[in-house]
């Protein structure tokens, strides 16, 4: 641990220990829970009595993250979206978190606007409703009337939310940097994950960020206003803590059922309200992909609303996710050689796109993949299923370690869900041909001349560049080579027990020579002084003891070796 260090780990001691004691909690239940006749195996138990050992492991997580309060909550709804990290079913069961927090009081909620808007923001509005219309870890929702008579929600940060999220930040970086030195774990790298999703976290205490998501979705969306509506913020009212926005009236997405618009009758070929509201959906967000490059990553059906006009609503613009068009176009090839059958170029295109660990077996990723390929490129278009496509793809990812770039995962993430929100509304449509609309009609950009010209206006400003800084660079490199100021950094990886172990044997040896001399010279205390004892006199205690540990420790040292199945050479028998 760093001198540095010694201060946050003071400073967070007593949140240290709050975590301590429910991780600790947690895992006993989930050792207890392999052992059914352990007595004391249902001592830890919820707030209903239940034993915790009865609940997966995925529920205690849950359930532990949720203990742990509004950073944790927050963490786990972000790894909802990472299932090439966590695997599916956590993921599935992540998406089940919320935040059961209780409503702060209306006093702490003035006091927030008196701060952020001054001492006279009752002018601006006719009425605000005291009892919430939602509540969040971050903040809460309340309706209110302006001064104008505009019906709007106002969205309040809680009190000293900030300082209990960068708080746990902290903490969660001791964390990764404890979960680093345990071999099962780092591989996933909790630190590197960690500091991607920190950022995140912190974005989420910003509102002005969401304002600026709602003016530039209102702008990017504006083609589809007979079908679209995003609220507008009322942006002289909007700062970092509070967000005063149209309020969108309508029915749930989650309320609709499709057997009350007749889509249960299958013979009927007139495309129902709930279908019509369906294609709307994928045609929008699909839209924000192949096209604008920037989407809401929350399309759940809590957050989509179906307006009294007929319009889709859509809701929370805090998480979006945004990809270049790089990731764009191989997504694109993605799609063409899964309807092509093509496991291999598929292969390429994960490596691409993915974080592979060094230890990757391409044989059974290809294997894999051929399977997945086998079992969705043949589908049909109407029995497309995307959901399993989506899910099976990221158990494959999880299995192999290979991690996402956080806006591909957020675009996987907002894939599934999609899906599965028309699948809620019963839809009857393809999706998968819809995609492949959008794939057609981004194909058609990319051999158009426009992207040609700017393609190669890039490659000549990058090339321009690089012939401007390539001479003196190498000048600079020859310069410090003929001075002998040449440096090479040399990174090495899973060197570290290999060292141990060199340097275990060494002590061993050293240790094993000293203690043989010393029994050579008889140093005291010794044993059997006078009378000898099965041959043996005067031997030395500490040279005995000595010889013993290290024969113990060097056969130890041969069996460790002798496990990683390296000791001796390939080829040899």
């Amino acid at each position: 641990m760093r001198i540095t260090a010694i201060p946050q780990l003071y400073r967070n001691l007593r949140r240290w220990r709050e975590i301590l004691v429910v991780l600790q909690r947690y895992g006993l239940a989930d050792w207890l829970s392999r052992y059914q006749r352990v007595p004391f195996r249902d001592a830890f138990k919820d707030r209903r009595g239940v034993s915790l050992a009865e609940y997966s492991r995925e529920e205690r997580v849950r359930m532990a993250l949720t203990e742990l309060g509004p950073a944790f909550i927050k963490l786990g709804q972000i790894l909802a979206g990472r299932p090439d990290l966590v695997g599916p079913e956590l993921g599935e069961e992540l998406k089940r978190l919320r935040s059961n927090v209780a409503a702060e009081d209306f006093e702490s909620v003035q006091s927030t606007l008196r701060t952020e808007l001054g001492d006279e923001y009752q002018t601006h509005f006719q009425t605000i409703h005291e009892t919430p219309l939602a509540t969040a870890s971050i903040g809460q929702v309340h309706r209110a009337v302006l001064a104008d008579g505009r019906k709007v929600v106002l969205k309040v940060q809680r009190a000293d939310i900030e300082i209990t999220i960068r708080q746990d930040i902290e903490v969660l970086t001791g964390l990764a940097m404890l979960a680093d030195r345990v071999e099962a774990l780092a591989a996933w790298g909790p630190s590197d994950l960690v500091r991607q999703l920190a950022p995140i976290l912190i974005r989420e205490l910003d509102f002005g960020r969401e304002k600026q998501n709602l003016q530039h979705f209102t702008k990017s969306l504006s083609r589809f206003d007979d079908e679209v509506v995003v609220p507008q913020p009322v942006e002289h009212l909007c700062t970092r803590r509070v967000l005063v926005m149209q309020e969108l009236v309508g029915t749930p997405i989650s309320k609709i059922h499709a057997a009350r618009d007749g889509i249960t009758d299958p013979s009927c070929d007139e495309p129902s309200p709930t279908s019509a509201l369906c294609e709307t959906m994928a045609k929008v967000y699909l839209s924000m992909v192949f096209e604008e490059g920037l989407f809401h990553a929350d399309p759940h059906s809590g957050n989509l609303l179906l307006l009294a006009d007929g319009r889709l609503g859509i809701l929370d613009f805090g998480m979006v996710g945004r990809i270049d068009e790089t990731l764009r176009e191989t997504i694109e090839e993605m799609l063409i050689a899964v309807s092509h059958g093509d496991q291999n170029q598929l292969t390429r295109l994960i490596r691409r796109v993915g974080d592979p660990p060094p230890t990757l077996d391409e044989s059974a990723l290809a294997i894999d993949l051929s399977d997945f390929v086998g079992t969705y490129g043949q589908q049909s278009l109407g029995g497309f299923d995307m959901t399993g496509a989506l899910n099976d793809i990221s158990r494959i990812l999880h299995r192999h370690s290979i991690k996402l770039p956080n806006q591909s995962a957020l675009l996987l993430k907002m894939m599934v869900s999609l899906e599965g929100t028309l699948r809620e509304m019963g839809a009857r449509f393809d999706s998968l041909q819809v995609v492949k609309q959008f794939a057609h009609k981004t194909m058609l950009r990319r051999i158009s001349p426009t992207r040609r010209i700017r393609q190669a206006r890039r490659i000549y400003l990058e090339s321009e560049n690089f012939a401007q800084l390539a001479p003196d660079q190498i000048l600079q490199l020859l310069t410090q080579a003929r001075r002998g100021e040449l440096r090479m950094t040399l990174m090495h990886s899973h060197l570290g027990p290999t060292v141990n172990r060199l340097v275990l044997g060494l002590m061993t040896s050293a240790v094993f020579l000293g203690s043989s001399l010393m029994l050579a010279f008889e140093v005291n205390p010794v044993l059997f002084p006078e009378n000898p004892f099965l041959g043996f006199t005067r031997v030395s205690v500490m040279g005995l003891t000595g010889v013993v540990g290290s024969i113990v420790v060097m056969l130890r040292l041969l069996m460790a070796i002798n496990r990683s199945g390296h000791l001796n050479r390939k080829g040899d028998d």
